[in-house]
């Protein structure tokens, strides 16, 4: 095959965001990402000391959101929930913009609520992926978010929260890799659903994918790939 398990599996951050998910369910979320060895667990707040836990011992990434979904937090709120989320062992942070900033024009604002969360993640050695949420955006304004988090040296730029809308479009994927600069990485979120899919867009330069359907794209590529089946263990009781 064209690439390994371990390029696609590699490529994925397990979402674990959806609002009614129960604890058992998370639980059984962060057994199924360190079982397929995806790339990070994205995972409500609330839950990420618990999922920073779990992942220590592998290469798995604890991440979670910030400003989520709708990005009208104030700035120092998202640099308290930034902190808080370095503290309680995330290493990578997905942030939302202020999309009522962006649709306003309001440049400025947008620009240092962006660089202070990142200032925040990379002072603590640790990275940011900013989100768009280009369903509600025109292209010029999707292309100037592209070269502010160039300027500002974001980690990766992310189509969407995967609550707006709208997911991620191939063509929003072709205009925010042409339009970043090389040091900044491309995510894709919300509609990377099978395998085709997951590969189209990492020959458009993504390197990451934002994914609930884990378990059924990479059991694809191992079923056509003759590996074996994943069997998944419990990971016992949790106490938060």
């Amino acid at each position: 095959m064209q690439y390994s398990y371990l390029d696609l599996a590699k490529m994925i951050d397990h979402s674990l965001l959806v609002p009614n998910y129960n604890q058992e369910i998370l639980e059984s979320g962060i057994q199924l990402a360190i079982a397929y060895d995806v790339a990070s667990v994205c995972i409500m707040p609330y839950y990420l000391p618990r999922c920073a836990e779990l992942l220590k011992e592998t290469d798995i990434k604890a991440s979670t959101t910030i400003g989520f979904p709708h990005g009208g937090h104030t700035t120092k709120v998202k640099i308290a929930e930034a902190s808080q989320a370095l503290h309680d062992g995330c290493e990578e942070l997905d942030m939302v913009v202020n999309i009522s900033q962006v649709l306003s024009g309001n440049w400025d604002y947008v620009t240092q609520d962006i660089r202070a969360v990142i200032q925040v993640a990379h002072d603590a050695g640790q990275k940011v992926k900013v989100i768009f949420e280009n369903c509600y955006l025109q292209d010029e304004q999707k292309i100037r978010l592209c070269e502010i988090c160039s300027e500002l040296m974001a980690d990766w730029i992310k189509t969407s929260t995967g609550y707006g809308s709208g997911g991620a479009t191939l063509d929003d994927l072709r205009l925010m890799r042409k339009h970043s600069a090389s040091h900044v990485q491309v995510k894709a979120a919300g509609g990377v659903r099978d395998l085709a899919t997951l590969i189209e867009v990492r020959k458009l330069g993504v390197s990451r994918c934002g994914a609930s359907r884990t378990k059924e794209m990479l059991d694809e590529y191992r079923q056509q790939a003759g590996m074996p089946e994943i069997q998944l263990q419990s990971l016992g009781k949790s106490s938060y």
